[in-house]
């Protein structure tokens, strides 16, 4: 199981099977299942292109992200590797001695971030013409490798804190990102001096390669212009350093060179979100249920709760099976995650209608926000008259951890964004 507490909190059949249903999501996550039927017999196949392997005189694996380990290991167990970098956030099993691993921070980039940009850039401009890169990218690069251009370390880490707090979603986030380094948006390829190719695993809603891990790999869409209106759209541009704004206003002014606007390798999307939804979605009708799909959800939890809702039909024995990526606006100095505070804004809304549903919502990655757990789990009968206070502070971790309902898995070494369930049987 990788559910950990899955018996525990399977205290009724309502539970048993919404839990049931989101460990076939958690499991599609794998991103063994997916690298397995793009690379066999000395060959990568993705569409578009087959490369032989056989033909280069090494091949080097550099693995950045939450499912660094697990991609590294399943590519390492296909073909021959010769050696590489993996960068990560949690302790983890390196698959083989042939490996550098550096742990760095996540969600705000440390000094081990811009150790593990020094040492890729390093390690690319060893490569050789005769050589194979194959970079695999999942959720969380952005910050385990960083190198800021124009500003500190310490000047990225309050403004990276900032966008995380306002409110604003992954893509607007990255474009900031992107404008404020020197290899964001493609330009960490500026030093790759062999063939290489990108097999990326998207925590992005839409699915956009110029957004997934800040377009380490592929290129930019967007422009230092763009980062501006997304500082002025959440009131940021009084409260980030200094140094940011003038680093951006040069490059509205062409002081500073755009973002590259062309890729330079392929890449291709392995696995997203639709992979779990679509897994839950048959383990859903296999219990009996009668399944609509949500995908591609974002916005703000106040209101995504109301939505699912508004959506659900409330009948016996359906349900809603959800995915995407929320946003939270921190205003209070509670402890939570988006997920376990959209189950709490979904569950009052539900329950003004129903008194026997159940909602989760939980990350793939294991980790919801700055906490321990992955997600949440509530029925609608549960404690409504105290969720208001919780909500009021962000302070939803302490409301399951007081009433029960915190969904524990560990890391789990992938990331495919977030999937959840309104279920009522």
């Amino acid at each position: 199981m990788i559910i950990r507490n899955f018996q525990s909190l399977s205290t009724n059949s309502a539970k048993k099977d919404t839990l049931s249903i989101l460990e076939a999501g958690l499991g599609a996550a794998n991103p063994r299942l997916y690298l397995e039927k793009i690379i066999a017999n000395d060959h990568l196949v993705i569409p578009g292109r087959k490369i032989n392997l056989a033909k280069y005189n090494h091949i080097f694996v550099i693995a950045i992200g939450k499912a660094s380990h697990a991609m590294a290991a399943a590519v390492s167990s296909l073909t021959r590797v010769d050696g590489g970098i993996l960068v990560v956030h949690d302790k983890v099993g390196v698959p083989n001695k042939k490996f550098k691993i550096i742990r760095s921070g996540h969600p705000i980039p440390n000094r081990n971030s811009l150790a593990a940009a020094k040492m890729i850039i390093q390690f690319l401009g060893k490569t050789k013409t005769g050589d194979l890169v194959i970079f695999l990218i999942s959720g969380g690069s952005s910050s385990l490798v960083a190198l800021p251009d124009g500003i500190t370390l310490e000047e990225k880490q309050a403004t990276t804190d900032l966008l995380l707090r306002c409110g604003a979603n992954i893509k607007e986030i990255n474009c900031i990102r992107k404008h404020l380094s020197k290899i964001k948006g493609g330009k960490m390829l500026e030093h790759l001096r062999s063939d290489a190719v990108s097999l990326v695993m998207s925590d992005v809603v839409g699915n956009d390669l110029s957004s997934i891990a800040s377009g380490m790999t592929f290129y930019d869409k967007t422009t230092f212009a763009t980062a501006k209106k997304i500082l002025e759209k959440y009131h940021l541009e009084k409260l980030v350093p200094r140094s940011v704004l003038r680093h951006i206003d040069l490059g509205m002014k062409g002081k500073i060179p755009e973002t590259p606007k062309k890729a330079k390798i392929k890449n291709h999307i392995i696995s997203t979100n639709k992979n779990c939804l679509d897994a839950m979605r048959l383990r859903a009708q296999d219990l009996g249920y009668s399944v609509k799909v949500l995908g591609c959800l974002s916005g703000n939890v106040q209101d995504l709760g109301p939505k699912l809702s508004r959506t659900f039909s409330g009948k016996k024995m359906s349900c809603i099976v959800f995915g995407g990526e929320s946003t939270v606006v921190v205003t209070g100095k509670g402890k939570g995650g988006r997920n376990q505070e959209l189950v709490l804004y979904a569950t009052v809304d539900l329950s003004k209608k129903y008194q026997d549903v159940t909602v989760a919502s939980v990350g793939t990655d294991g980790i919801d926000g700055k906490t321990d757990c992955a997600g949440a789990i509530l029925q609608s009968d549960q404690k409504l008259n105290t969720i208001k206070q919780y909500l009021d502070k962000n302070d939803s971790y302490n409301f399951f951890k007081k009433y029960g309902g915190l969904i524990f898995t560990g890391p789990t070494g992938t990331n495919l964004m977030d999937i959840g369930i309104v279920l009522r049987n």
